[in-house]
């Protein structure tokens, strides 16, 4: 999987973005311009020591990201890696589509998302997250985690560790190992 955060504003996100990245060994991929430095204090600390294990790419621009990936396909159609714009605008909730192991979800920036020129252009690819009111959205990391974790969930959480251990007992006994 590959999450795409398209000028991202504030460093925190970012930083739990790839930290989740890193647990589900999902490429990052950040459009500039950015809101903050990579080396930014904040990404650090909310990326932890995963930071250095994440696998990170970076683009001038949106056309930039779209000029090194000409193999993406917007929607749903049934073969190829496909290209997800994640916004509060879209028809469709992202439990509507079906993601495959290879796919892309784009995120907007923090303060206005997508930029509606994008949205626009590929009405069915976007997804949102249904929210009750009159919310304007979710914490970008949260949506980032509530949507990657559908998708990895499509792959039968493919590649990932599918059963946890405790680190000084048994499950079974109680006892310690």
């Amino acid at each position: 999987m590959n999450i795409v955060l398209h000028e991202p504003e504030i460093p925190f996100n970012t930083g739990a973005i790839g930290r989740t990245c890193v647990a589900t060994n999902t490429a990052l991929h950040l459009i500039r311009p950015y809101g903050f430095f990579l080396g930014d204090k904040y990404l650090k600390r909310a990326g932890m020591d995963y930071w250095q294990k994440l696998s990170l790419c970076e683009y001038d621009d949106y056309a930039a990201f779209l000029a090194q990936h000409p193999e993406l396909d917007f929607g749903q159609k049934k073969t190829g890696r496909k290209l997800w714009f994640a916004t509060t605008k879209a028809e469709q909730t992202y439990a509507d589509v079906s993601f495959g192991p290879d796919d892309y979800i784009m995120f907007g920036k923090e303060s206005a998302g997508i930029p509606e020129e994008i949205l626009a252009k590929h009405r069915e690819a976007c997804i949102r997250i249904p929210m009750w009111g009159d919310i304007r959205s979710l914490n970008l990391s949260n949506a980032v985690a509530v949507i990657l974790y559908e998708a990895l969930r499509q792959q039968d959480f493919a590649k990932l560790e599918k059963q946890g251990a405790l680190h000084r007992l048994h499950w079974e006994t109680g006892t310690e190992y």
